[in-house]
């Protein structure tokens, strides 16, 4: 090849080159960069928006009422003795579960004792006398009846008859009262509960009017919560109780996260407090693992009534703004639609909606913030679903 024919073919190639060149910076918009989506008319369209989306579904979701309530013990007995005397025994202990009718403890009893033996010793002497005032009636009324005697002598010993089964009836009551506080010299629980500290140790001398007693008792099985709820929910429970349905309730820690027992409503107080504008409603928990204690601060969540075949959509979902609720729905050509909403009740992560939707549509629950009507949007699925397709 000669060397003109050579150059020629240099030529070509550094030309071919840069028109390669000058290609690639035109498809890169002129700086390497890859065009986001091909255009349209001129224009280049806008890229999806990746979102999270789920179908509005229809369920039943239950309404609750919310309250700020204090655990109470069902009964309390401070328990006291009866009698004065020393304590000779205590048979508790501190924190100890007890059932109605346990000793608890032992006031020496020989004082009782000794009164006991005294009332049936006179018991005995006026058994005795009675029998001899009753024999020598029997004879006056023989002579009575021949004249053998004034009437009157007769008369005197029947009053003497009648005066010694009166002392009889005197002695008898005696003796069940000195019994009485031989049985009260045994102090036994008079519920069931639990034992509180101990007030009063062994060897101490009590008395029956003693105000702290030897111990208190709080019934904890079942056990009682008492909370507040806004007078403006009072006619909703009042339904439901005259009904006669049980409406449950369910009592959490302080911080609402954690149930800690679930029981019924019992009653509700008899006024409305002016100055709160709430109303006092009392629950019963059976408290079998004793997780309330009295004086707990509780949660307590009332279910009133469940509401059935409506509309449910995550509450991540509801979104609002000056013109009031909507939500993104997601239509079949992947754009989305603003639609306002009605909603009703929320229970956990989920919101009824009264108005608006319909069943089996699509809603935006994540990536709302970059979305506007009409925008075009990329699907995916949530990641609590695609766990659960996941073979792993």
């Amino acid at each position: 090849m000669s060397m003109k024919t050579r150059s020629r073919w240099c030529l070509v190639a550094g030309g071919l080159t840069v028109a390669a060149i000058a290609g690639y910076r035109l498809s890169t918009g002129g700086e390497g960069q890859t065009l986001s989506a091909p255009t349209v008319a001129g224009r280049p369209s806008i890229p999806a928006v990746p979102v999270v989306a789920v179908i509005v579904r229809q369920g039943n979701i239950p309404v609750y009422l919310n309250g700020l309530g204090s655990v109470t013990a069902f009964n309390t007995v401070t328990v006291k003795s009866r009698v004065d005397g020393q304590i000779d025994k205590i048979v508790f202990q501190e924190g100890q579960f007890v059932h109605a009718g346990d000793l608890l403890a032992v006031i020496d009893p020989r004082p009782f004792e000794v009164q006991l033996t005294q009332a049936q010793g006179q018991m005995a002497r006026d058994v005795a006398q009675l029998k001899a005032a009753q024999i020598a009636l029997k004879r006056y009324a023989e002579l009575v009846g021949r004249d053998f005697i004034p009437k009157q002598q007769y008369d005197d010993q029947l009053a003497q008859v009648g005066q010694s089964e009166g002392a009889i009836k005197a002695d008898q009551g005696l003796i069940d009262n000195a019994r009485l506080q031989l049985t009260y010299s045994r102090i036994t629980a008079p519920i069931s509960g639990r034992v509180g500290l101990r007030l009063v140790d062994l060897g101490n001398v009590v008395h029956a009017n003693d105000t702290n007693g030897l111990l208190i008792i709080t019934q904890v099985q079942p056990i009682a919560v008492v909370f507040s709820l806004p007078e403006d929910n009072l006619q909703r429970v009042l339904t439901r109780l005259r009904s006669g349905s049980p409406l449950p309730a369910e009592a959490y820690d302080r911080s609402g996260q954690k149930r800690i027992a679930t029981g019924t409503l019992l009653t509700v107080d008899n006024q409305i407090d002016t100055t709160t504008g709430t109303t006092r409603l009392k629950a019963v928990f059976p408290n079998e693992d004793n997780a309330l204690f009295p004086n707990q601060f509780v949660n307590v969540r009332l279910l009133v009534d469940t509401l059935q075949g409506t509309l449910i959509v995550p509450s991540a979902a509801v979104q609002r703004g000056p013109q009031g609720t909507f939500v993104y729905v997601v239509k079949e050509d992947n754009s989305v639609d603003v639609r306002a909403v009605g909603t009703g009740t929320s229970e956990g992560m989920d919101t009824a909606i009264d108005s608006g939707l319909t069943a089996g549509e699509r809603v935006v629950v994540d990536g709302v913030d970059k979305l506007r009507a009409g925008s075009v949007v990329q699907v995916r699925v949530p990641e609590t679903a695609s766990a659960a397709k996941s073979p792993g």
